[in-house]
């Protein structure tokens, strides 16, 4: 019998491959508001896309297809900008205007389509039973750019890289840790699977 752990269907990379300058997170403020400005519309767009998929689901059981990627791409948006901002501060590549996938951004998101999703379950599981995840995630995330473990992580890291060079190894980890666990709650939320996010920061 086949015992090997099925992979969660909700992946997020982030990779130190090349480590950020010294000096260009002082302004990533700055640089990231064009992607901020988009990313507060096609939120807006989301709500409405959330709405469809709650009834499609809970009447078919089905996620539509183009609304699935619109959302996906919505948060793989999020998490490359996240990675480049003050969420993660890991690149200072920029991030790509786009809700597809790109293997060459050191930052990427992915949901496995989901064939069949419980009808019953669409009710309960993006408030009640995300409830444990929203309190850790609200932790560790705060109000995104603004607050949060990771922010502070992450300008810990961006003032030792200011002075030598290096993204603390350690620091990096943890920080897409907490966001893996943060994107795997916002996947969950708006329905894109009914596999329960794991209570763990790293990969197993």
């Amino acid at each position: 019998m086949n015992t090997a752990a099925v992979p969660y269907p909700v992946t997020v990379r982030g990779d130190l491959s090349v480590p950020p300058g010294r000096w260009l997170w002082l302004v990533k403020w700055l640089l990231a508001l064009p992607h901020w400005i988009v990313l507060a519309i096609l939120a807006i767009g989301g709500v409405f896309t959330w709405i469809i998929a709650f009834f499609a689901i809970l009447f078919t059981g089905k996620y539509p297809r183009g609304i699935f990627n619109y959302n996906v791409g919505v948060l793989r948006w999020s998490w490359r900008v996240a990675f480049y901002a003050y969420t993660v501060l890991g690149t200072d590549k920029y991030p790509p205007f786009s809700l597809d996938p790109d293997p060459d951004y050191p930052a990427d998101l992915d949901v496995i389509y989901p064939e069949r999703l419980s009808r019953g379950l669409v009710l309960v599981k993006w408030w009640l039973l995300a409830i444990p995840h929203y309190i850790i995630v609200g932790f560790f995330m705060g109000s995104g750019d603004g607050g949060g473990l990771t922010f502070v992580m992450a300008i810990i890291a961006a003032i030792v890289l200011l002075f030598t060079g290096k993204y603390p190894k350690d620091i990096f980890d943890l920080v897409v840790g907490m966001n893996r666990w943060g994107f795997r709650t916002y996947a969950y939320a708006v329905l894109t699977t009914d596999a329960y996010p794991p209570f763990r920061l790293f990969e197993d």
